[in-house]
């Protein structure tokens, strides 16, 4: 059953090979996605399988419009931001003054910030406090508007707009930071 219409026709029919066959298609993509927003696989393995059982419920939703994985990550991303609502994980504090925008970078900041890996970027932002950090994946990474992002999570679009600056300051500091360390190393 290789062809993705009737995977998804056979799955609209509850037909578990073919749910199988979407699972083992989707699954590490998906995967990779629950990874971002926990800290351990165990947990982003019960993302994961909570996520499926949601497509597999909604896959009669799914239209065709767009891409069906693009559908099935924005139901894994809102299983796991219900699951955060649900069990008051992730606090916000209502910030009404937002910082000021930052300039954009010059030529020569843009190139010393290119000193770093992509590991080690991404080491930055799983530092990030937990609240800068998911608003700064759902707006960075999952590609939300600041109005998505306040409504799932249950916060106003300035918060989100807020949590996402302070993000950026505080990685901005933590590169600067690095970068003084490496050149007193020199």
């Amino acid at each position: 059953m290789a062809n993705l219409e009737k995977i998804i026709e056979a799955c609209k029919e509850n037909n578990r090979e073919a749910q199988k066959e979407l699972y083992e298609r989707f699954g590490p993509t998906l995967f990779a996605v629950c990874l971002r927003y926990t800290r351990n696989r165990m947990e982003a393995e019960d993302f994961l399988h909570e996520g499926f059982i949601k497509i597999f419920e909604k896959i009669g939703q799914y239209q065709g419009r767009g891409p069906l994985e693009g559908w099935m990550r924005r139901l894994m991303v809102n299983t796991i931001l219900e699951s955060f609502r649900k069990n008051a994980r992730w606090k916000f504090t209502d910030e009404s003054e937002l910082l000021e925008a930052r300039e954009p970078l010059t030529p020569e900041e843009e190139e010393q910030e290119g000193d770093y890996s992509l590991q080690q970027l991404h080491a930055l932002i799983e530092q990030l406090p937990e609240r800068y950090r998911l608003v700064f994946k759902l707006y960075v990474l999952e590609d939300y508007t600041h109005d998505e992002i306040a409504h799932e999570l249950g916060i106003s679009s300035g918060t989100s707009k807020s949590n996402l600056a302070r993000a950026r300051q505080w990685l901005r500091t933590r590169l600067e930071e690095s970068k003084v360390i490496k050149e007193k190393a020199i």
